[in-house]
């Protein structure tokens, strides 16, 4: 059972976003799969103090606490470190700073026995030590500033699963694939990072820790008399999805809700081939797709019709990438999958895919919204003609990033084919009034605001800017150690970083005049828009 009030509870999830009955609700996620095994699952939302916390008692197998889907650091500053909660164009909502710390330190005050698991992204992303951009230094694993037992990274199905059980029967929670926990000695197998006290010292030491860094070994870091050690990630399968979304979850929101705008959308697959440097996902989800099977999405999608509020419109049928559906691997190598002879980029399952969903009846429009990757787009024109006729809205997103060269091998992107994507949508869409709208970002080691000046250059050519950001160091990713050491952690040669605050600012200024002159462009030369939803 599910709730948020009553008394005696097994488990007690602890969550700084709200809670939804929702499969994009990482608490409501793990809550469906726990009382899907039996479980008696409280949850409190949003506390306040040690009050809230301890309002359904203490729980007889353990707490599990998370800031949600985004790390609250993140959540709470802007790259500027400027509150988003000052900003009246933010959607963010309140969090603690460093909210698992402030959890664990209310847990601790009104239980003493049960353990503490932590999970979700700022767990997942802060189980080694880390950068932390905020604090401008190296911080420990979370582990020992929460006092918590065992920190689980990734998506965490499994492993909740495996450590309700043992606790349930009285046993440890030692070598749980996909988890971490504190140890005095290394077992045998593992490999040994650079200790805390190096990578605090030495630069060199951060970057080789950094480029060591992988969901697939068993790794242990050192700390004074103590060890980090992480188990590596359990096998997730096509099956543990089709599962995990099958689980009947409501999808009954609340007004205000942040997935009110997701309320209907489809989640397709998990983790991304890209490994972008700058963002962290190879390390929370995976570097290698894992797909559902074609029937498991097509029963979501016609159980739409018995949910209430259900109009006809799936919101979004995609992943982290969506048209990395079916490029699934089963080889488990090391090597990056774009560029490997074995990878499908045909994209026919996922055509197929896209072909049934819209026959369902019911269903009036599939939207894909979550973004694609134009360069394997383009080894299926058949798909992209798909895209453009049938799940388009006015706009495809997509993300080149910067347009500088240097700046791509950094961040591990390659935009060789972008004019060649742009040109073929255009002839596509050349009659429907569809465009495309580009992501970028500025900051990023190896940048000046020479560079910057170039891309806004770029920019108001390509018009229809939907959304620069500034780089922001987040814990464990390439480019965040870039930006500490001012290296690049592969060649270990140095790396020009904007640390300056003056100059920030300056080349988001620039960037904001790029778009201005791009609107006025746009506004000059308007595409002929369909009616749309």
């Amino acid at each position: 059972m599910i709730s948020k009030t009553g008394t005696d509870f097994d488990i007690v999830l602890i969550s700084a976003e709200e809670y939804e009955d929702h499969p994009l609700s990482p608490v409501g996620v793990i809550a469906r799969v726990l009382d899907s095994q039996g479980y008696h699952v409280g949850i409190v939302e949003t506390p306040k103090g040690k009050d809230d916390i301890g309002r359904l008692g203490v729980p007889k197998l353990f707490w599990g606490i998370t800031s949600g889907s985004i790390d609250s650091m993140l959540n709470n500053y802007t790259p500027l470190k400027r509150s988003r909660l000052e900003d009246e164009h933010s959607d963010a909502k309140p969090m603690p700073d460093r909210a698992l710390i402030v959890y664990a330190n209310w847990i601790k005050q009104v239980s003493k026995t049960a353990p503490i698991v932590l999970g979700g992204i700022e767990a997942s992303l802060r189980r080694f030590a880390h950068y932390d951009y905020w604090n401008n230094d190296i911080r420990r694993c979370l582990l020992f500033d929460t006092r918590a037992d065992i920190l689980v990274y990734g998506n965490g199905e499994k492993q909740v699963l495996e450590i309700a059980s043992r606790l349930k029967e009285g046993r440890d929670c030692i070598g749980i694939r996909g988890t971490c926990i504190r140890a005095r000695e290394v077992p045998q197998g593992f490999e040994l990072l650079p200790s805390y006290k190096e990578v605090v010292s030495d630069k060199k030491a951060f970057c080789k820790m950094t480029v060591a860094l992988s969901n697939r070994k068993d790794l242990a870091q050192g700390y004074d008399n103590n060890f980090i050690l992480q188990y590596k990630y359990p096998d997730y399968t096509t099956a543990d999805l089709d599962w995990i979304f099958s689980l009947g979850f409501k999808r009954d929101l609340r007004r205000g809700s942040t997935l009110e705008l997701a309320r209907f959308s489809v989640v397709t697959h998990r983790g991304c081939l890209g490994r972008c440097n700058f963002c962290s996902l190879a390390l929370h989800q995976g570097d290698k797709v894992i797909s559902r099977s074609e029937q498991s999405i097509l029963d979501e999608v016609s159980g739409f019709s018995k949910v209430p509020g259900w109009k006809g419109f799936v919101d979004d049928l995609g992943g982290p990438s969506a048209n990395m559906y079916g490029m699934d691997c089963e080889k488990g190598c090391d090597r990056g999958c774009i560029g490997c002879k074995n990878l499908d980029v045909s994209h026919s399952r996922l055509l197929e895919l896209m072909r049934k969903v819209r026959s369902i009846p019911g269903v009036k429009k599939v939207f894909v919204r979550s973004g694609i990757r134009y360069d394997l787009a383009l080894e299926s024109r058949e798909y992209v003609k798909e895209l453009s006729e049938h799940h388009i809205s006015g706009t495809l997103k997509i993300a080149p990033e910067h347009f500088d060269k240097e700046v791509l091998a950094l961040m591990n992107k390659d935009n060789s084919r972008l004019d060649e994507f742009v040109d073929l949508f255009n002839k596509l869409n050349d009659h429907k009034g569809q465009s495309l709208r580009y992501y970028l970002m500025i900051g990023h080691p190896g940048e000046d605001e020479v560079k910057v000046q170039a891309l806004k250059t770029k920019a108001v050519k390509l018009g229809n800017i939907e959304h620069f950001q500034m780089f922001t160091p987040t814990p464990m990713s390439i480019s965040s150690c870039m930006y500490w050491t001012g290296l690049d952690p592969f060649t270990l040669k140095p790396v020009k970083v904007v640390y300056d605050y003056h100059t920030k600012k300056q080349l988001k200024r620039i960037m904001l005049g790029g778009i201005e002159e791009a609107h006025d462009h746009d506004k000059e030369n308007p595409p002929q828009r369909r009616n749309r939803r």
